[in-house]
This record gives structure tokens, sequence and C-alpha cells, in this order.
């Protein structure tokens, strides 16, 4: 069992010398890097044993052990009873024989996304990446491959800026069922085991006091492994999913925190956690609303992280496929909220990238190198869009494909340009942009300034405009797509 105590005396030593304590008004002084607001587009990989029974989701490992569900019913008729085969059995048959680095990286990049995130640990435990803290990982079993190290190496050859998720802190509870009948998960167990510690799960997933608290021994164990990962990849953003809102996680949260911090000060490097719900003190970190948006713009700098698939995160031979021009409209939606959006892909147990993930990444990259000027670099304007379809807010409200009308249009700026994207492009080719209507006898406008000329992105055509009470008129009835179309306006 790894010695978890000079490590923690190392991250102690880290915080007494660094400008970050781990309190949080002194995490409050943390600034979104610049890097980062600029991006707009990330891709998210959830990448592990999960994928090889491909089935269900990537919570397989969770499911398998419920007694009467889907998961438990196929796993027992595809590869027989727990307790001779269980979640462990999968790593050999993990190999990821076509995993090719520098090929995902190529595929990202042309996707147009700026920063990426791989899953360097999901909550079933399994490590994609070299550790010292515990031997199951993919570079000691499995794969017997630094997965992260070598995404690291082909992201930063390619441009692509590299983060880093993990979902260790969910294993505390997340092997607990296979505790209910016989199967390969019992005692004894110890820290470092795999399915360790497997502890009773919460009724309520939000209940930030449920019992059994997580004890010391396994927090300080979460602690080094996050710590671990960064000082061994130094990625510049690190994603964190929900339960980290624990009460009994929070003062090994403001630690790691105060720990990464000063880490990446040292190193020159601007960095950032992703956090749902209340988990940070706000100000201290970037906010993330998963498999969601925000109604109206914010303030301040935030994050969706969404999936290709609708119904998993992982790969599973039945997922069910979102298309490239919904995701479009959300990230131009996400952009005009001051927000950057989170795109993640499951790759194949192989390690193969699928032929519909694929295409949609190709298909949002074809939109994004004609367009991207009025997403990469871009701020807010003064409003966000316009237009009669209300985007829902809040968390998991992404399971129907939203339907925009030529009317909505999406705003972002930058230098002298104000981009207006209209997300349904109509098929006579004429829109108009209300915000930008000149001013009437009964009121003043909402834009006060001079348009000196408006042009259409990636089409071969000088749309006619004009400008009156009603808003900005733009016609170019030769424009034929079934993508959003962004209007450049430049400005005096």
């Amino acid at each position: 069992m790894y010695n978890l105590r000079p490590y923690l005396e190392k991250i102690e030593q880290v915080i007494e010398k660094g400008p970050f304590k781990d309190d949080w008004a002194s995490l409050a002084n943390f600034r979104t890097p610049e890097w980062y607001q600029q991006a707009k587009f990330g891709i998210f990989i959830h990448w592990g044993l999960y994928s090889v029974p491909s089935f269900g989701s990537e919570w397989y490992s969770r499911n398998m052990y419920i007694q009467g569900s889907p998961e438990f019913e196929h796993h027992v008729k595809t590869y027989g009873p727990h307790k001779e085969f269980g979640y462990k059995d999968f790593i050999p048959m993990f190999k990821a024989e076509k995993f090719n680095a520098d090929e995902w990286a190529q595929l990202f990049k042309e996707a147009g996304a700026r920063y990426i995130v791989p899953v360097a640990e999901h909550h079933d435990g399994f490590q994609m990446y070299q550790s010292e803290i515990s031997h199951w990982n993919a570079a000691e079993m499995g794969p017997k491959r630094d997965v992260l190290g070598e995404l690291k190496q082909s992201f930063e050859k390619c441009g692509l800026t590299l983060g880093a998720s993990t979902h260790r802190v969910e294993h505390w509870f997340f092997m607990s069922h296979g505790r209910d009948f016989d199967s390969d998960i019992k005692e004894p167990m110890q820290c470092g085991d795999f399915y360790w510690p497997a502890m009773k799960e919460p009724s309520n997933h939000h209940d930030l006091f449920s019992e059994p608290t997580p004890t010391q021994e396994f927090l300080e164990d979460w602690l080094v492994r996050c710590c671990e990962l960064i000082d061994r990849y130094r990625p510049k953003l690190v994603y964190f999913d929900w339960w980290i809102q624990h009460s009994a996680v929070k003062p090994y949260l403001k630690k790691f925190a105060a720990y990464y911090y000063n880490r990446a000060a040292e190193w020159g490097e601007e960095v950032a956690i992703n956090y749902k719900h209340e988990a940070f003190m706000f100000g201290a970190a970037v906010p993330d609303v998963e498999r969601g948006q925000f109604a109206e713009m914010k303030p301040y700098f935030w994050q969706t992280d969404t999936a290709i698939a609708r119904n998993s995160w992982g790969y599973t031979e039945g997922n069910v496929y979102k298309s490239a021009k919904g995701l479009i409209c959300d990230l131009v939606d996400i952009v005009s909220k001051n927000g950057t959006l989170l795109l993640n892909v499951g790759p194949k147990p192989d390690g193969s990238i699928g032929p519909e993930d694929t295409a949609i990444l190709k298909e949002i990259g074809e939109w994004m190198a004609v367009n991207g000027e009025a997403v990469y670099g871009t701020h807010v304007w003064r409003k966000f869009g316009e237009g009669p379809t209300l985007v829902k807010e809040g968390q998991f409200t992404d399971g129907v494909e939203k339907v925009f009308t030529f009317e909505d249009i999406r705003f972002t700026a930058k230098g002298d340009c104000l981009y207006a994207t209209v997300l349904s492009w109509p098929e006579d080719g004429c829109v108009t942009v209300r915000s930008l209507a000149e001013a009437d006898a009964s009121r003043l406008p909402l834009f006060h300034g001079i348009i000196r000329d408006a042009d259409i992105l990636g089409f071969d055509v000088k749309p006619e405009w004009k400008r009156d009470e009603e808003g900005l008129h733009v016609c170019a009835p030769s424009v034929k797509t079934d993508k959003p179309v962004v209007i450049r306006i430049q400005l005096d």
C-alpha cells in the first residue's frame, strides 16, 4: 500500500509557501485564465473500462451490481455470475489496440476544439494514467499504456490545451451494491484495493451530510491522487463531478485548489477548476452546467458540459446521437451568454472513435472553419440575442433538440465587428435584426452606433442590407444552408 504521508506533507508545504491558502477568502483571488475565456469550445473524453461491455452507460460498473437492473441481467446473461466474473475482469479485455493519440488530436483539432479534457479516473476507480498511488491503472494493466501521457504529447503538438477530469470522490459508494449479494466485491478490503471502500450509497446524491461520511483515510487518498495527477501531467483545467460538494470533502477540496493554484503559479501557467452546484465559493473556480445551459447572459464566465450522445457519456452499442446543427446552435447560444462548450466523445474499447462521433465532429469543424471568427476570442454584446425560442435553463435539459427559427439570432463582438448568428436561415434568405433598429419618434434605439457594412461569412455573395426603424434588414437569397449563418456587421 502506498504511503501517503510524504505527499500530504508536500501539499502542506506548497500551501504554506504559496500565494493561495486553503480558505475561501484566499481562493477568491482566483482569476479565470485568458486562454480559457478565448477558447470557447473543448472536447470531453469518457473512455475507460466501462467501454468494454458497451452497455447502458458509463455507470455500468455500479449498475451491473444492482440486482434486477438491465445491466445486472445483461451481465449475468453475457458474462456469467458476478462472483465468477466481476467488473475487474474487464481489465484484460480492455486492450485499446486501435488507440492512436495523434489521430485523436488531429480529429479534435479538425473539429475546431481548443482544449481537451480526458477523464483521468472515473467513478469506477480505474486510472487512465500512470500512477504511484494505485496499481489499478492503464499503464500497468489492460492496455499497459499511459493514455493520458500519450494524449498530452499529441495534444501539445497540435496546439491543444490539456485538461483532466477526476471523478474519484464518487468511488466512495460507487461499487457498494456488490456487497448486497454473492459477488466479487467483498471483505477484506483495504486502501488501494480496486473496489475499496464500496461504502453504502446515499439515497440522495445531493445530500450534503449523507452517511456513512467519507473517512479521513479515503479523503487523504483522494487528495493525493488529485495532486499526483496535476504534478505528473500539469493539466491547465481540472474538472470535478458533483460529489465534491459533500460537507466532508470541503476541507480537502480547498487544500487541492490551493495546491493546484500555487503549483500553477510556480509553473507560470494560468489554470482553472470546474465545479457544479455550490461545491466552490462563487468566484474561486469556474461553474459548470451539466447537460444544460443558462437562459440569459451571465456576468461571469461559465461552462456547459454535454455529450454527442443523448443517453450516455461513454460508448455503448445503442448510443442515440444529437445532430451537428443542434450542437452548433448550442455552442453559439452558450458563447453569446459568456460561456464555453465542453462536448463529450465516447471512444470504443479498442481506442477508435466511432463513425457517428467522427462525422458529427467533422461537420462541426467545417462550420467552425468558416465561422470561427464569430466564436473564438469574442466577447458578449449588450444583449445575448433575440427571437421567440426560449432556452430552458438548468442541468439535464438537453434531452430534446431545440427548434430555432430565422428570428432567433445570437450576438458576439470582437474588434470593430458585431456578429449576428442566425440560428435557422430562412428559405428566402432575408432576415431582420431587430436589436439594430434605428430610432423612431417614440424612442431611442438600443444601438445608437454607425453600421459601415454587413456581409455573410463563408458565402461568396454580397448581401443587400439597410437599416430602418424595424431593424437591420439583410437579404441574400442565394445563401442556402441548414446550418446557422453568421452576419458580420462592421461598425464605425
